[in-house]
């Protein structure tokens, strides 16, 4: 089973969730957690993990050889994403705006064109807990944060259990984890910002057909909007975790909440059974 645990906003405790979830499950099966908030990678700090392998992950830029090229324009009109511009006898490279496709240097009919690595960020392997343990982190200032994701997921091991932390929202980002995961378990909170962004994260989960499952944090601050919108939506909703001083506190100083409060492993483990009930239906 692969659980993305995701999320239509930050802050509604998908970390958490997604922590305490592969804790509890790993006591019966081998688990594997990914960190894909490459923006804001966290899941480490309450895990700790023992990282044994680091690799860049790069995109390949275009170098345009000045003295090859005749100015015909074929790159520039070749390319969708418009990372490379023709002004006067200048050929200009937008690095930040290239996708890393190639296909500049395929249409060159001069062959004026060759590509060199620019790092985008890294994959860190290693182990936390009992737990296969990857995360990636985007470097500070690139703009593209799915390629790295693309390569975190390829550490994916089918004969485990995976938990993927999900960055928020429901862009690029978001949508590269969500694809090709068994079901999508998706936090929120009983407030109007968490009704709106959960039903734009429902959306997206539904056009990549993948099956939904909600829980509710900080349950009983706010009112039952979201259990009415659930209901109407037929999205089952597995779990309240109440407005609580004790699991704020764990989290502040980066204990996993099964470990602050150990009745919630039991919980947890539970969760993991009716995940495969959703997925199944």
């Amino acid at each position: 089973m692969r659980v993305a645990v995701a999320s239509g906003k930050g802050g509604t405790g998908k970390t958490t969730v997604a922590v305490s979830l592969a804790l509890a499950l790993a006591e019966t099966q081998p688990v594997q957690l990914l960190d894909c908030d490459v923006e804001e990678p966290n899941v480490h700090l309450f895990v700790r993990p023992e990282i044994a392998a680091t690799r860049s992950v790069d995109k390949l830029l275009p170098r345009v050889n000045e003295a090859v090229c005749q100015r015909c324009g074929a790159c520039v009109r070749a390319c969708e994403f418009h990372a490379l511009g023709l002004l006067g006898d200048h050929i200009l490279a937008f690095p930040e705006l290239c996708h890393g496709c190639g296909r500049c240097v395929l249409v060159c009919p001069h062959g004026a064109i060759d590509e060199v690595a620019h790092s985008l960020g890294t994959v860190e392997t290693g182990t936390a807990r009992g737990l296969l343990y990857g995360q990636g982190t985007l470097n500070v200032g690139e703009a593209m944060a799915t390629p790295i994701i693309r390569e975190l997921k390829r550490e994916i091991r089918p004969e485990f259990t995976v938990v993927l932390d999900a960055p928020p929202g429901t862009g690029c980002p978001a949508i590269a984890v969500l694809r090709g995961v068994d079901v999508a378990l998706l936090v929120t909170e009983p407030t109007s910002f968490g009704l709106h962004d959960l039903a734009a994260a429902v959306g997206v989960a539904r056009t990549l057909d993948v099956p939904v499952a909600v829980i509710l944090n900080r349950a009983g601050v706010g009112d039952d909007r979201v259990e009415a919108y659930c209901a109407d939506e037929e999205i089952p909703l597995l779990m309240k975790i109440p407005f609580d001083r004790a699991i704020a506190a764990s989290y502040a100083v980066g204990t996993p909440l099964v470990d602050a409060l150990p009745e919630w492993r039991e919980r947890f483990a539970a969760l993991g059974k009716r995940l495969e009930a959703v997925m199944a239906r």
